[in-house]
């Protein structure tokens, strides 16, 4: 890790006395002030050590090469009801999805299948976070592109590589595999079509991150190959680590534990503001608690050892239906419960804790995160979970699941990622402007530059790449699209059919420079404060909602009266 370097906190930091009453949102930018590495265009290597800034330097040319592409297809594509269903359908591939369904699949007796989610699941929410915040790639610039979703957090993420795409491939391999391993114990017709379900499952998934404008192809091949390599590894190794982890010795489920908190230790820094290493610590967590409640939960006698050890007793012909039922309110009660009581009282007890880390130098600060010596309490946080959300948000969030129409169409930057992207693509085109008015090629430059628009006006027969072949439909609206990349003001403008002259590029000031960069950052969503013991705080409720999830509510049914009647 990186020192704590977050311009934000240590431009204006939290007085203590005004901590409990602060608001929970800062500017990424001050108005008076723009961050220094936005002055050169040079953001990411002032932030990045040098190999991870020349690794992000050789992959924007693809970002940017395949925007006006995307924005081709998903003009071509869309449709109200296509934007519906795939900002819809984009629900089944995110964590707050998966970690409802979880549990579940242990409750109903399907413990290996759960563990091997829970593992996978996590193994993708880690490296794809992991790769996001290493590469700091932002996602195809928009304009061209329109963003379609039900996520307001989702663009404040990096792009690459696309964990929709690597959760939802990882789940289908492994599923479609299990499938084929046991085809005797299925009907022929329902074999294939469980078969068909998960590849169609992860196609649209894969598929819809293109259309709503999320990510581009890079990020959905890399998403998807991580996401096929995660489901290999689970299925070729899954049963070891089990039979590993339920030795007698306790010795085991210690290494374990210790190996992922070193990965959490190792997550690089960001160089923006990215929520990725809060959904990578909230899985993290989860896997902990899921493996040590799991480990205990198979020597208390309450559990099976079919088809795994810790397999919860389920048989839906002796329970019935509404028992069945009950007990998974239950278990989501239970677990929303944990959530808002331990949340509340962790926010009370850490600080002074971290206060007094902090003091013996003990702490380990994180890029973005105030130290807990720069407030003396932390305010009530309102959309600060993007795992399992508080249950005061989860009317709203039916609501929106009920009515998929109701998705936020956005353009324009997002996120800080987005807006120095803007920034660098057009001190880039400005520069390949000037050098093709002298008749040179900026050096260095990865693809041809844009023609001028005197070339455009005068030689109506050329192409927007000067190559002199004739236009056709297909290249025209694509040098259009690219016309609008790092051009929010041209948002509102649909390009024509027909080849057409933007306004062109010009030299701007120092001065012009700076108030361009005020307004851009001045649009963007604030975001809120984040504390430091929201990271701890993150761990301890997961893993305990993983421990709830194998041990706590199972133990729980069978006290009360909704288990098989098995006793200890």
């Amino acid at each position: 890790m990186c020192p704590q370097h977050d311009d934000a906190a240590a431009a204006a930091p939290v007085p203590a006395r005004d901590a409990a009453a602060a608001s929970a949102y800062i500017l990424p930018v001050q108005a008076d002030r723009l961050d220094a590495g936005m002055k050169h265009h040079d953001h990411y290597a002032q932030r990045l050590p040098p190999w991870r800034n020349a690794l992000r330097n050789r992959l924007i040319p693809l970002v940017r090469l395949e925007t006006p592409y995307l924005a081709l297809l998903q003009h071509k594509m869309r449709t109200p009801a296509l934007d519906s269903y795939f900002a819809f359908t984009a629900n089944l591939g995110t964590h707050t999805f998966f970690m409802v369904m979880l549990p579940i699949l242990f409750w109903c007796g399907y413990t290996n299948v759960g563990r091997a989610m829970v593992h996978m699941l996590a193994a993708g929410v880690f490296w794809s976070g992991f790769l996001k915040d290493l590469l700091c790639l932002p996602r195809p610039l928009s304009p061209p592109l329109s963003r379609i979703t039900m996520s307001g957090s989702a663009a404040l993420e990096y792009g690459f590589p696309s964990s929709h795409s690597t959760n939802a491939v990882s789940v289908a391999v492994y599923a479609i595999q299990m499938l084929r391993s046991s085809p005797d114990q299925h009907h022929a017709n329902l074999y294939l079509a469980g078969q068909m379900l998960f590849y169609f499952y992860a196609v649209s998934i894969v598929f819809g991150r293109l259309y709503c404008g999320m990510h581009g192809l890079l990020d959905v091949i890399v998403g998807s190959h991580l996401g096929a390599l995660i489901a290999v590894i689970q299925l070729m190794y899954g049963e070891r680590l089990d039979a590993w982890l339920f030795d007698d010795t306790y010795v085991n489920i210690i290494i374990l534990t210790l190996v992922v908190f070193v990965l959490v230790r190792v997550h690089p820094e960001p160089a923006d503001d990215c929520p990725c290493f809060d959904d990578s610590m909230a899985f993290a967590g989860t896997v902990v608690g899921v493996n040590i409640g799991a480990w205990h939960y198979a020597r208390t006698g309450f559990a099976i050892d079919f088809p795994i050890p810790s397999t919860v007793p389920f048989d839906l012909k002796t329970l019935g239906l509404l028992v069945a039922l009950l007990r998974i309110a239950v278990g989501v009660v239970i677990i929303f419960l944990w959530r808002a009581t331990m949340k509340s009282t962790l926010f009370r007890i850490l600080p002074p804790l971290f206060r007094l880390l902090e003091q013996a130098r003990l702490n380990l600060p994180r890029a973005f995160f105030l130290n807990a010596s720069k407030y003396t309490s932390v305010p009530t946080l309102l959309g600060d979970d993007n795992v399992i959300p508080p249950a005061s948000e989860l009317p709203h969030m039916l609501k929106n699941l009920a009515h998929p129409r109701k998705r936020s169409v956005s353009i324009g930057p997002q996120s800080a990622a987005d807006a120095y992207e803007t920034l660098a693509y057009r001190h880039r085109r400005r520069r390949e402007s000037v050098s093709s008015l002298d008749g040179t090629l900026p050096e260095g430059s990865p693809w041809s530059p844009v023609a001028r628009e005197s070339d455009l006006g005068n030689e109506k027969g050329k192409t927007s790449l000067g190559t002199g072949l004739l236009p056709t439909p297909i290249s025209s609206r694509v040098h259009s699209y690219e016309h609008m990349m790092g051009r929010p003001e041209l948002a509102a403008i649909t390009p024509p059919e027909s080849d057409t002259d933007f306004a062109s590029e010009v030299v701007q000031s120092p001065l012009e420079e700076e108030n361009e960069k005020r307004e851009l950052f001045n649009k963007l969503t604030k975001p809120r404060v984040r504390y430091d013991v929201e990271v701890v705080t993150k761990i301890i409720i997961y893993a305990g909602i993983g421990w709830l999830a194998v041990e706590g509510n199972p133990v729980l049914f069978q006290l009360v009266g909704l288990g098989m009647g098995v006793s200890p």
